[in-house]
């Protein structure tokens, strides 16, 4: 279906894909890169490092719950920019924050945020996929993949702002509020794309592409149960090594320069996913896309703990980045191959609350591990565990 002729289809995806940039890569996976001077200067635990991020997880479940309702009231375009805005706030509070309990407050706020954005994107990305079906896996990645923009950036932006204010301190606060900025100026394509995809359902009959949020859900969800229970242990896995890996890597004695390449390689390759695994999104009606890429995402987070060599780091952060956003993108196919259009926000934003769930176990546990004998190579080995125990569940998961 082509509702309009001559449709920037890809300019409309990468508008959007501006929301996975600004809720995931800025938002949350920033803070993988200022922990090691943000604990060295407030005097953090793992522990309580860890538990931060749980915070934003928690967040983010709050926000995932609370996402139904509000798109009910205020659609899925007022919910993406709003909280847009919102987690841009946020993102601006974190340069005057020192006390720990200001920091929970904010991450958890933050988490709410991003939930918002996520889910309301990943709902226009597959609307605007259903208007496309022939690319449709493929503009899904481009969405998701936005998420490695975010990262590229905090790679570009954080180390070079920590040397620039180093004579300022705390040079961290003023990465975060440089993130803030980019965060601001993110929301301008974002916003134009939320409405160019109301403008294509509308051109197409008005209701073509654009499912009704229904009153309550009624996705058959126990029937998607394994993928469910598999994205879960994904949500706890993937996220202790995006929390630590940089303060592994950093422990195991590489440069800063070294850091900046690694996370930005790691950005490009997310980048790259939404057209490495988008034929097999589109091929697979069941859990196997899943199941498969959670299992090389166990074998990425297991390398830096095999071994501190630096070629074997880089080779972790390129299979990692190029894999773990597809899982995302996997749940949504999973979703539109499986559920017609009025249940997609049910069936999405179950995804999203049993992800948060598995956020919210996976930086504490991984933390509390790092805490005791074997640092933190223990706890990324236990990541990698809940991964391949992730890709086990999800392999059992058939098409409906």
């Amino acid at each position: 279906m082509n509702p309009t002729p001559g449709t920037p289809w890809l300019r409309i995806a990468l508008g959007l894909s501006m929301g996975a940039a600004l809720s995931l890569g800025l938002a949350r996976f920033a803070y993988g890169l200022l922990l090691p001077p943000m604990r060295e200067d407030l005097g953090w635990s793992y522990l309580l490092a860890g538990s931060l991020n749980t915070a934003n997880a928690l967040g983010y479940l709050l926000g995932a719950l609370a996402t139904p309702w509000l798109m009910r009231r205020l659609g899925a375009g007022r919910l993406l920019v709003g909280g847009a805005v919102a987690a841009t706030a946020c993102m601006a509070a974190s340069g005057f924050l020192t006390h720990a309990g200001a920091w929970l407050a904010q991450r958890t706020l933050a988490g709410v945020a991003s939930a918002w954005v996520f889910i309301a994107g990943g709902l226009l990305a597959a609307r605007l996929g259903a208007l496309q079906p022939q690319r449709s896996g493929f503009l899904l990645g481009i969405y998701y993949g936005g998420t490695g923009f975010g990262i590229v950036l905090s790679a570009l932006l954080v180390p070079a702002l920590l040397r620039w204010a180093a004579g300022l301190p705390p040079a961290w606060a003023w990465a975060w509020w440089a993130l803030a900025l980019a965060c601001a100026l993110a929301v301008l394509p974002l916003a134009w794309a939320e409405r160019a995809v109301a403008a294509l359902g509308e051109a197409a009959g008005g209701d073509a592409g654009a499912p009704r949020v229904p009153d309550r859900p009624r996705a058959p969800l126990p029937r998607l149960g394994w993928a469910l229970a598999g994205y879960a242990c994904f949500g706890a896995g993937y996220i202790g090594y995006m929390t630590f890996v940089i303060a592994l890597l950093r422990a195991q004695g590489a440069s800063p320069g070294q850091l900046t390449l690694f996370y930005a390689l790691l950005g490009l390759a997310v980048v790259a996913s939404s057209r490495l695994w988008a034929g097999l999104l589109d091929r697979w009606r069941g859990g196997g896309p899943q199941a498969v890429l959670n299992a090389l995402l166990g074998v990425a987070t297991l390398l830096p703990v095999l071994s501190p060599a630096w070629p074997v780091a880089l080779a972790s952060g390129l299979l990692f980045g190029g894999v773990f956003l597809s899982v995302v993108a996997s749940t949504t196919a999973l979703v539109r191959h499986n559920l017609p259009p009025a249940q997609w926000a049910a069936g999405i934003s179950a995804f999203t609350i049993v992800f948060a769930f598995g956020q919210i176990a996976g930086p504490t546990l991984v933390g509390w591990i790092a805490d005791g004998p074997g640092g933190l190579a223990r706890g990324l080995a236990a990541s990698a565990l809940m991964l391949w125990l992730g890709a086990a569940l999800a392999w059992r998961q058939r098409a409906l």
